[in-house]
């Protein structure tokens, strides 16, 4: 895993769970009997000028924790379609990710938070263009903030895909994409 993405995690999310001054034990979130809690689409770019689009399913975690003034920490299960297009390659892949997500409590509907999480995904093809990713299996991993406005969800993050050094080389793709879902 990226050491920054790692660091960045554990140096925004986690103290502000703590400083919050919550409590460690888990807490019912909203209980739901469907399987899946929202549907979202994404698109985004790397530095290199892949575009990266995304279908995905999400299903929220039933707990929450460090529940205080502040806000409180869950998260949710993410499984996407993927399709990158780029140096006249079309790749496609699969991937599945819990997400911890800190959501700050506010008044109304409007909820902002912060997220991270690490998955796994399999593409089609190991190589775009000079990249190349050398296993058809790689990490996922995610930072971003956004805001709930209602059942819409709008988000920004930062995603890395990478073998984690499973296989050499080990080129990897950092994306900035932005989200749109909407949570039924």
């Amino acid at each position: 895993m990226n050491k920054i993405l790692r660091n960045t995690i554990a140096a925004v999310i986690l103290p502000a769970a703590i400083w919050a001054g919550g409590d460690l034990a888990p807490a019912p979130a909203a209980q739901s009997s469907d399987w899946i809690d929202g549907i979202g689409i994404s698109y985004g770019q790397s530095k290199d000028n892949i575009d990266i689009y995304r279908l995905y399913l999400r299903k929220d975690f039933q707990s929450r924790w460090f529940q205080s003034d502040l806000g409180y920490l869950s998260g949710y299960w993410e499984g996407s379609l993927n399709y990158w297009d780029g140096y006249g390659t079309h790749n496609y892949g699969v991937a599945l990710s819990p997400v911890f997500t800190y959501l700050f409590n506010t008044s109304g509907t409007f909820t902002p938070y912060l997220e991270g999480g690490i998955g796994v995904s399999w593409f089609s093809k190991t190589q775009m263009g000079p990249r190349d990713l050398s296993t058809h299996f790689l990490f996922e991993d995610r930072i971003g903030a956004g805001v709930r406005i209602g059942n819409w969800d709008l988000s920004f993050r930062y995603m890395h895909y990478s073998n984690a050094g499973i296989k050499k080389p080990n080129d990897g793709i950092d994306i900035f994409i932005g989200s749109l879902s909407y949570r039924f």
